[in-house]
């Protein structure tokens, strides 16, 4: 620090200044703080002129005592100006959320996986550094691969390859997309035991922007209701709502055809042999049910009560017999008040030629008041089309109001007869006698209904998972066409999901997938002057445990570059 003067034709005013040396080597000085001019420091430190410079003196003295004891203590002191512009194509801005995913994909071994691709294939480029990428990306910004190249230039480690790298890599990862999910399997275990002993599996579908069929994209039963070819996705999720495997098939194909090839790689492949496999009606088939029969599987499937054989529906829907679940004590639920928060249960053996099954029956009357208030909304609407007379001559929709409309040919004498569109009472009646009811099969004969139950319920995660893959992750549509790419662009996506349940697991699933999403897209920073970054986020409770289940920080005033460096390592496991 020193003392600088400056004079004007009016005034002599008084600095504390301190010198630095600028990164192309010359050298500047920056004030530190005014003392004041010369007229207002004789009224406060005079009487004379060298009485004023001998206290300034001594506050440049103050000053770098100060100084050197805030650097002791890693302050750091950065000088701006005001009247310099900024160097061009200087890049300031960094993301850097994609560094608590990397900590993932590291304990993952997901590297090691490249590794020995890279000496299968013999390729030059960095498969790592490009899968890790289009994974960081498929969560922080999903977009086409061009586009993820390019944020992956703004994450605070650049990528050390090319864009047509980039659609090179895809190739092989289509052609080694079950290897990498196997090993990413294997080397979960290295985050703690995986909860395979309960197998949840459902089917999605995605659509492509094209005009016609080609290859697996077939037309099919599109759930977002489009006009496009589809291509559709099996997957497995463990109990913890953690995806396992998955594999695709043509949008025209049976759903159920896709599970055994890919339950068998689950067997074989990840040596997965005792587990339940839990599934909706639509996947629970009695020849689904009789392979998971089979070995040290077991199943708990939904099973439709409108499906049922007259004697078993009979049974279903008679009020009696029905007990608390979570006491067995027996209840007449035709007297339970519509608040009422409890589930009820009732169960029989339920055999078939080849298997002994029970089913479950359950009810919920805040269930049946739920479907109830629902239907009465679309029973009112039917009248106010019937009132409009603008009717729907078909209704392809099962939730339609349009359903509860009937049709009868009325004929007068001598005329031909006319349709006349009624309410259908009968068909309001039939739906309400399902209200609150729900059913389960199961060849676990001899386990407690609410441990059966539970498993059942946990369906909505692999429900979850699709609904993430397809709006958070942006999986559709998809503009690729060839088959490998289609798979390896897949694979980015369920690896993406992998690593972000990984994630909330790790954070004791306290925050929605919205929370934790946008917390990691706000986790950016900026260069100043290639000294080190300042952190542009807000620091709260969920940065902090996003830091604590990761092992590191970053929610420093300043980072220094090397300090930097050392995150970015540890985020790999390096240090």
């Amino acid at each position: 620090m020193n003392l600088h003067i400056t004079k004007s034709k009016n005034a002599e005013s008084f600095y504390i200044c301190k010198s630095f040396v600028k990164a192309n080597g010359s050298t500047s000085s920056t004030i530190i703080r005014k003392l004041g001019t010369l007229e207002q420091l004789l009224a406060e430190h005079g009487p004379t002129r060298d009485d004023v410079i001998a206290w300034a003196k001594n506050e440049v003295k103050l000053e770098t005592e100060k100084y050197k004891n805030e650097k002791d203590a890693k302050t750091v002191l950065i000088p701006f100006h005001a009247d310099r512009q900024m160097d061009h194509h200087i890049q300031v801005f960094y993301r850097g959320g994609y560094l608590f995913l990397q900590s993932l994909y590291y304990q993952l071994q997901m590297d090691q996986v490249c590794r020995k691709l890279k000496r299968k294939y013999k390729f030059r480029y960095d498969l790592n550094a490009i899968l890790s990428d289009l994974i960081y990306t498929r969560i922080l910004e999903p977009c086409s691969k061009r586009s993820s190249y390019q944020a992956a230039s703004e994450f605070l480690e650049k990528p050390s390859y090319e864009l047509h790298d980039v659609y090179r890599s895809l190739d092989v990862l289509g052609t080694e997309c079950d290897l990498i999910q196997a090993e990413v399997y294997k080397n979960s275990h290295f985050l703690g035991k995986r909860n395979d002993k309960i197998l949840y599996y459902d089917c999605s579908n995605y659509y492509f922007e094209i005009g016609q069929e080609d290859g697996s994209k077939k037309y099919g039963k599109s759930k977002e209701h489009r006009p496009n070819p589809i291509i559709q996705m099996g997957m497995f999720m463990d109990g913890d709502g953690i995806p396992l495997a998955f594999s695709l098939f043509p949008g025209n194909a049976n759903e159920q055809t896709s599970l055994k090839p890919l339950e068998k790689k689950v067997i074989g492949d990840f040596k997965c042999q005792k587990f339940i496999y839990c599934s909706d009606a639509g996947l629970g088939s009695e020849a689904i049910r009789e392979y998971n029969h089979m070995g040290e599987r077991a199943y708990i499937v939904t099973q439709s009560i409108r499906k049922l054989k007259k004697e078993e529906k009979e049974w279903a829907l008679s009020p009696q017999g029905f007990k608390r679940v979570s006491d067995d004590i027996p209840v007449d639920i035709t007297k339970l008040p519509e608040d009422d928060r409890g589930l009820y249960y009732k169960d029989e053996p339920y055999t078939t030629k080849k298997l002994h099954q029970r089913l479950i029956i359950t009810y919920s009357p805040k269930y049946a008041l739920y479907q109830k208030t629902i239907r009465d909304k679309q029973v009112e609407r039917a009248k106010q089309m019937l009132d409009s007379g603008k009717a729907k001559k078909n209704h392809k929709n099962p939730n339609d109001p349009a359903r509860f409309i009937g049709k009868m040919a009325v004929t007068k004498e001598g005329e031909a007869a006319d349709i006349r569109q009624y309410l259908d009472e009968g068909k309001i009646c039939e739906e309400a006698q399902y209200d609150g009811l729900y059913a389960v099969c199961t060849d676990l004969l001899d386990d407690e209904v609410s441990d059966i139950l539970k498993v059942s319920e946990g369906r909505w995660q692999i429900e979850e998972c699709f609904r993430i893959m397809k709006t958070e992750f942006s999986a559709r549509p998809v503009y690729l066409q060839d088959e490998n790419r289609i798979r390896a662009h897949f694979l980015i996506c369920f690896l993406a999901l992998t690593l972000y349940r990984f994630l909330e697991k790790k954070l004791n699933c306290k925050y929605t997938c919205e929370e934790i999403l946008e917390a990691l897209k706000a986790m950016n920073f900026a260069e100043v002057q290639e000294q080190g970054f300042i952190p542009l986020y807000k620091r709260e409770t969920i940065t902090d445990d996003l830091h604590e289940a990761c092992g590191f920080r970053t929610d420093y005033q300043f980072i220094t570059k090397s300090k930097m460096r050392n995150i970015q390592k540890k985020s790999k496991g390096k240090e």
